[in-house]
């Protein structure tokens, strides 16, 4: 049986001074949206800068019985003495993102995870962030730019809910908290569209 997709109804979008904002009522879901977080002009600079400036980098993951290449491109950052000698240095550019999301979300970062996706081809699978060095319950702050993309969740336990899909577009904010990464999954599909590359930033709470 096909599963049914629920796309948010921007007609439940409430403008702000800077964008629009909503937030969803579903079952273990704390999630808030905020479309036009980073104005497009200034979402075009950053985009430009990240795109060619990062250090993109491929790297291995486990997969049942095998190690497989992950489909899209990565870079780490955040202060050494907090989250381990493997992160890059904080950039002045992801400095000026990391305070704007702090600003917004009242909340204190002191990591990012860059994902390059170059095209529709790249993609993440089903998954929940692992708990060992972000801690339970944890907030996330995803940052978008470049091409949209699909972000899909599903319940992990309660197979009656139906899969939510959030279009994330270039400037929007996802922050995702509460229960949300321990009783959802989520994912990135792939496309067989002609796509642009995006870039994508998780700001998080690393613990040593």
């Amino acid at each position: 049986m096909k599963t049914e997709i629920l796309l948010f109804d921007q007609s439940d979008l409430f403008t702000t001074g800077k964008g629009t904002k909503k937030e969803f009522d579903l079952p273990d879901l704390d999630l808030r949206l905020h479309e036009g977080f980073i104005p497009k002009l200034e979402a075009d600079r950053y985009y430009t800068h990240l795109l060619n400036a990062t250090p993109w980098r491929q790297y291995e993951m486990p997969m049942y019985d095998k190690i497989v290449t992950a489909p899209r491109m990565v870079a780490w950052y955040g202060s050494n003495d907090e989250v381990g000698g493997s992160s890059l240095a904080w950039t002045p550019e992801l400095l000026e993102l990391k305070q704007k999301v702090e600003i917004e979300t009242s909340l204190e970062f002191n990591a990012v995870l860059l994902n390059l996706y170059r095209n529709g081809n790249d993609s993440v699978a089903w998954h929940s962030d692992k708990e060992h060095r972000i801690g339970q319950n944890p907030n996330i702050a995803s940052l978008t730019f470049g091409q949209t993309r699909p972000f899909r969740f599903r319940h992990k336990v309660n197979k009656h809910l139906d899969q939510l899909e959030v279009l994330l577009h270039h400037g929007t904010l996802l922050l995702i908290s509460g229960t949300t990464n321990t009783y959802w999954e989520h994912h990135i599909p792939k496309s067989t569209k002609d796509m642009l590359p995006r870039i994508n930033l998780t700001f998080r709470q690393v613990r040593l």
